[in-house]
Formats: structure tokens, sequence, C-alpha cells
């Protein structure tokens, strides 16, 4: 395993993994983009612009490194792109069998030194890197970013049972590089960071089940009471509620009823009111 990365490859051109590639192209590494088609993965490039826009505005980046920054992101359909990367990044739907079958075409590419990280929010570490030769499982471990991934800080870092030392501390060194402050997470379903926010988000729903206090009243009540930069119920709409559904679902399965789903979750997900993406979530966006 080399130490420096040069090139870094990122399977899903959504939200999340187009702002990972962000992360990367702005701390000056060559990034190669995958998504089902060159379509869709081109649209997660353009999306950036916006997102570089706006961190112009807020003095977070230099408008004179924008372009060579967005050159920095090739679009892709193959995984034949992937042959000669240092750091693979996995990004797809929070899906076990999608995840493995990307996984397991990655281990038909990829060179042998190449490390994997899955940007799983809840499946464990150990799980998906069964889906690799035996001999690899060595360098899989999770990097788990937060939305968004180009402001903000955090990235778990969870080894599985095989993950060797160095896999880890190669990843922390990465994360530090691209201007994030990591973690190291044992390999539980939820990690550290979503078994806390899931507690609350889960609460927040029973509040609006119950008619405590309106979808408004509560995100107002974290921001000035608690000192949260966002309210539970906007970051919901902003992840996509079916995600918080999916994740609750995993989670029960492994710790009971704490992390069971709450019946207006399911309704909202069964409407499609899964929040920005589809205008309507416990918001309206127009």
């Amino acid at each position: 395993m080399g130490e420096e990365v040069n090139k870094v490859g990122i399977i899903g051109a959504g939200m999340m993994g187009a702002e990972i590639a962000l992360c990367f192209a702005m701390s000056g590494h060559e990034v190669a983009m995958k998504d089902a088609t060159l379509e869709l993965a081109q649209k997660g490039k353009d999306r950036l612009e916006g997102v570089l826009d706006k961190s112009i505005q807020k003095g977070r980046f230099q408008a004179k490194d924008k372009d060579a920054t967005l050159s920095r992101i090739t679009p892709t359909d193959q995984y034949e792109a992937f042959r000669n990367m240092d750091l693979m990044v996995e990004a797809v739907f929070e899906d076990l069998d999608t995840k493995r079958e990307a996984f397991a075409k990655l281990d038909a590419i990829c060179k042998r030194d190449c490390v994997f990280a899955t940007n799983t929010s809840s499946i464990p570490i150990t799980l998906l890197a069964s889906s690799l030769k035996s001999e690899r499982m060595d360098r899989f471990l999770g990097a788990h970013f937060f939305s968004p991934a180009s402001v903000m800080k955090l990235v778990e870092v969870i080894p599985g049972l095989e993950t060797k030392e160095e896999t880890v501390i190669f990843m922390m060194e990465c994360c530090r590089k691209i201007g994030k402050t990591p973690i190291r997470v044992k390999d539980v379903p939820g990690f550290a960071v979503n078994r806390l926010l899931h507690v609350m988000l889960i609460e927040a729903n029973r509040l609006v089940e119950e008619g405590v206090a309106s979808p408004e009243d509560i995100d107002t009540a974290c921001k000035l009471g608690l000192g949260h930069p966002i309210g539970p119920l906007t970051l919901m709409d902003l992840t996509d509620n079916s995600l918080s559904l999916k994740v609750q679902q995993i989670m029960c399965d492994a710790y009971g009823e704490r992390f069971r789903p709450r019946p207006i979750l399911k309704q909202k997900v069964n409407a499609n009111h899964l929040g920005r993406k589809t205008g309507r979530g416990w918001f309206e966006y127009r």
C-alpha cells in the first residue's frame, strides 16, 4: 500500500457521491466518478458547480480554483476507469445487494494495493468486505462521510474484522489531507453518529404524531434550544425520508424497540413524501 493517494474512484454520483468526489478534487486529486449511465454521472458533476458557487459566496473556496477543481473530476459509466485507482470510495444506494455487486466488480478490475472504502451509514463493514476475495479484505473499511460532504468535517472510519491497522492509518490520513476530521468507530450497525442521531429523529417523529408541537416548532426548538445548525425534520427531508426509514429498520433489527421507526415516517415514505427530492416531506419545497 502506497502512502500517497493520487487517483481516487467514486462509485455513485448522487448527492453524497458527487460531494465526496468534490472533497478529493478540491484537494488536488484526480477523481473518476461512476454512475449507472454517463448521463447520470455527468449530472452529478454538473450539480457541483452550484455547490462550489455557494462555497465561493461564503468565503470557503477561491473562485480562481473553481474550473481547475471541476476539471479533476471525470464522469464515467465504466468500471474499467478504476483499474489504476489508489483509493475507491463506494457511495451507492443504501442496499446490501447493490453494494456487494459494486464491490465484486471492483474486485475484478482494481489493482492489488487499492484501498476500498464504503460510505454506508448502517450496514456492517465486515459483511460488505465479504464481497471481495479473501486476500483483499485487509484493505477494506468504512469511511462514513456526512451530508453535505463538502461542508461537514467528520468522517467515521470503521475497520472490519480483517482490516489491517495500516489500512486504518492510511484512511485516517487521507481524510485529514482533504480537510476532514476522522474518528475511529467499532463495526456495529449504525456506528456511532447514526445511533445518536436516530434516537433524536424517532423522538421528533413521535412528537409530531402526538401533536406536541408542529414540525416547524420542533426544528426551531432544536436550533435555538439545543444549538443545532439544522432541525431534525429538515435534516430528514434533506437526506431523504426513505433513507431514514431504511436505517432505522436496520438498527431496529440489531438493537430492538428503541430504534423502531414511527408509523408517521412509514406513512410519509408510502406517500412519496421523501423530502426535497420529491418536493414534499415534513415540509413543502417549491
